[in-house]
C-alpha cells in the first residue's frame, strides 16, 4: 500500500459524494494503488455530533478498491435510512472509508462456541438466514460498548431477525476486518482509526 493510501481513499471518498449531491456524473481522479478489487464501505458522519449520516459498501471485493470507495460514497448520499445528502451537508461531514479483507465463514457448533471465535474491535460480521442478510463493521461494537452477545443481537436486528435468533437456530455467519481511516473534521486530517 502506498503511504498515503488512507488520506487518498477519504479524499476520494469525499470527492465522489461532492459530486454526486451536485448531480456531477464526472468520477473523482484513482491515484496508482486502488486496483485490486476489494470491499470497502463510506461512512458520512454529522459534525461534531458523530451523528451517522450515511454508510454503504461492498462487502465483497466485487470492484476494483477505488471504485469501490466510489460507488459506496455516491451511495451513501442516498442512505435509504436518511433524506439524501446536500452539498451544502456534504461540507459539514466528517468521512470515513473501511477497506475489507474477504469475508469468511465462522465455523462454529454452539451459540457459545460462535461467541468465541469473534474479537470486538477485530471482526465485523455478515449474518445470513431466511433470505435476510445484516452487517456490520468492525467499529461499530467498540463505538457502542457492546460485549459480543450484545453485537450478535444488533447484528440479529440489522438482518430484521428476533434479537435471539443465533440461539435457537442455526445461522450463517462471516467475519471479516477492516482498516478505517477518518477525518477528524470537515476537510482536517485524516487518521487511521
Amino acid at each position: 500500500m502506498i503511504p498515503d493510501f488512507g488520506r487518498e481513499s477519504v479524499l476520494i471518498a469525499r470527492a465522489a459524494a461532492e459530486a454526486e449531491t451536485e448531480n456531477n456524473p464526472k468520477d473523482p481522479s484513482i491515484p496508482e494503488g486502488f486496483d485490486e478489487p476489494s470491499g470497502a464501505f463510506v461512512t458520512i458522519n454529522r459534525y461534531p455530533s458523530g451523528e451517522l449520516r450515511g454508510c454503504i459498501g461492498y462487502p465483497e471485493p466485487v470492484f476494483p478498491l477505488g471504485t469501490a470507495i466510489i460507488e459506496a460514497a455516491r451511495s451513501a448520499c442516498h442512505d435509504p435510512r436518511f433524506c439524501p445528502l446536500s452539498f451544502k451537508e456534504a461540507k459539514e461531514c466528517v468521512f470515513e472509508v473501511t477497506i475489507l479483507t474477504p469475508p469468511e465463514i465462522i465455523d462454529y457448533t454452539t451459540p457459545e462456541d460462535l461467541i468465541n471465535k469473534i474479537e470486538i474491535g477485530r471482526d465485523g460480521l455478515i449474518m445470513s438466514h431466511r433470505g435476510r442478510r445484516g452487517l456490520l463493521l468492525p467499529q461499530v461494537p467498540t463505538e457502542w460498548g457492546w460485549d459480543t452477545v450484545t453485537y450478535l443481537e444488533q447484528l440479529s436486528m440489522k438482518a430484521g431477525l428476533p434479537a435471539d435468533i443465533w440461539k435457537k437456530e442455526r445461522v450463517t455467519v462471516e467475519k471479516f476486518s477492516g482498516t478505517v481511516y477518518a477525518e477528524t473534521s470537515p476537510y482536517g486530517e485524516i487518521t487511521e482509526k
